[in-house]
């Protein structure tokens, strides 16, 4: 059976990119965050099908779907993990290669949380208070000035009196997109400083989003590892995570709340937690059918045995969606993803 459609994918993919050969192992692409549990299913992929285990790698939410829209043919991905949604400027970009159908496929939920090294002191912190800690220009006695904050308790007098130095995602992972929208943007409003900045000719208040650049905001390119490595060598920083990462590294980080609310599978499924975000695969369609177990692949993704509150993706951290069974009816149907609203 694996060899017929592997005939038919060689046929398919020569027809489709004016390739010799077709590969038969499926190439994944993008998200840290989605990428454990990624890799958790890719090896049980491998090691309860007929297929070859497909090869996951990082680099980015944004670099994921990137590759994804670079056409279509063997020598392109088939799927980008996200952990923010796709951008209408990505399926242009699609488009204009020729990738004119992708599959949404929503996995489940995560959180962002905040946290420090295990034995630090602890923090509950609010929108605001990260706005008032990193952004260049925060409101001081009604007026927006360059951000004159040097410690945490200089940010809310109920924090610690400890440096601010933060470690946050860079703007190729989709957790700073959600960082951006749910902490910034929602602590510039809070303060005020939205407001200002609108007051003062910046009509869509998009300096909330320009940070302080004297090196208490650091930018971390790499994946929660490397964070989780700077926190170790500073003892006194704050890193931001996904839950999963965190619920697999208690023995090293102390997690911080946002407004009042411990991050945790239970209150990112009942909305309490405020930092939540889904987590996305895109998937190919035009490869469906053409390498090798795609659709078996991304249907075992998303069943219930792997997916599901009881599967092993739950076990790492995911919070499984509700709407679960939908997903897999889209899967069946290799329904593409409607336009953006």
């Amino acid at each position: 059976m694996k060899s017929a459609k592997f005939a038919v994918s060689v046929i398919a993919l020569a027809a489709a990119a004016g390739v010799a050969e077709a590969r038969d192992q499926i190439q994944i692409a993008g998200s840290s965050t989605v990428l454990p549990y990624a890799t958790i299913v890719a090896e049980a992929f491998g090691e309860n099908f007929d297929f070859p285990t497909p090869v996951v790698e990082g680099g980015g939410s944004g670099a994921g779907r990137k590759k994804l829209c670079e056409g279509v043919g063997e020598n392109t991905i088939d799927i980008a993990n996200s952990s923010s949604r796709i951008k209408q400027s990505d399926i242009d970009t699609c488009k204009a290669n020729g990738v004119d159908e992708i599959m949404e496929v929503r996995i489940g939920y995560d959180g962002i949380v905040f946290a420090s090294d295990v034995n630090g002191a602890e923090f509950a912190f609010t929108p605001a208070d990260w706005y008032n800690a990193l952004a260049a220009k925060v409101m001081v006695d009604g007026a927006l000035v360059d951000n004159p904050n040097k410690s945490w308790s200089d940010v809310n007098a109920a924090l610690p009196a400890q440096a601010i130095q933060a470690y946050i995602p860079g703007t190729k992972h989709g957790t700073r997109e959600v960082f951006d929208v749910k902490v910034l943007e929602a602590g510039c409003e809070a303060t005020g400083a939205a407001e200002a900045m609108k007051a003062a000719g910046d009509e869509k208040a998009e300096g909330c989003l320009a940070l302080r650049t004297d090196g208490a905001s650091v930018d971390i390119d790499g994946d929660y590892t490397e964070t989780l490595a700077r926190l170790d060598a500073n003892k006194t920083a704050i890193g931001v995570f996904g839950l999963s990462f965190y619920e697999n590294n208690t023995d090293k980080l102390r997690v911080a709340t946002m407004d009042g609310i411990v991050p945790s599978t239970d209150s990112i499924a009942t909305g309490e937690y405020p930092v939540s975000r889904p987590l996305f695969f895109y998937v190919k369609k035009a490869h469906i059918g053409v390498i090798p177990g795609l659709k078996e692949y991304v249907e075992f993704f998303v069943s219930d045995e792997m997916a599901g509150p009881d599967g092993p993706l739950a076990a790492y951290g995911l919070v499984s969606d509700p709407e679960l069974a939908a997903t897999q009816a889209m899967i069946a149907n290799e329904t593409p993803m409607a336009p953006l609203n």
